[in-house]
């Protein structure tokens, strides 16, 4: 591998992580500021309550996060490849169907979204869960037009059956057409 295309990889781990693990969390925090402009409601009364169910979306979705980028390499020879048509890592050389891909088609996908719920429900703030949901929306969005359709073209009639079989995002949560 060149060193330009090494540097490239590293930055744009660099970049994603920057987005994923520190600008929507903060984007979440600041967002949930507004609540007090538009309602007195609150997403749980309980502080306790809270905190537990924090922790149990957090848990997860740390474990599901890790485990699949690490499966990922090591199964898939590769990584998640693009974002928004740049190359961010060396394309995967299989189809990884194996690990945490056995029970959804985008785990990493699963687990950050699982972080992010968990930092809305201890932020206690209806506005961020409501950009929460827009941005779940437009990411489910953006893998079923691109992300998906790259793997099609990559990997054939092996991801079309591995579509067929496994749910998108949600273990044991289909939604056909």
């Amino acid at each position: 591998m060149a060193m330009r295309e090494t540097l490239r990889y590293i930055a744009g781990y660099i970049f994603g992580s920057a987005i994923f693990l520190f600008l929507i969390p903060f984007g979440l925090y600041k967002l949930s500021g507004y609540d007090k402009l538009w309602t007195d409601l609150e997403l749980l009364q309980s502080g306790s309550v809270r905190y537990i169910l924090s922790i149990c979306c957090f848990l997860p979705g740390a474990f599901f996060m890790i485990w699949s980028n690490i499966f990922l390499f090591k199964a898939g020879k590769g990584g998640p490849a693009e974002g928004m048509g740049v190359s961010v890592s060396p394309r995967t050389q299989r189809l990884v169907t194996t690990g945490p891909y056995r029970y959804c088609r985008n785990p990493m996908v699963l687990g950050a979204l699982l972080i992010y719920l968990s930092i809305v429900i201890f932020l206690n703030s209806l506005t961020a869960l409501g950009a929460l949901m827009i941005f779940s929306l437009s990411g489910i969005t953006y893998l079923k037009l691109s992300e998906e359709k790259r793997l099609e073209k990559d990997f054939g009639d092996e991801f079309l059956e591995y579509r067929r079989k496994v749910p998108m995002l949600f273990p044991g949560i289909r939604f056909n057409k």
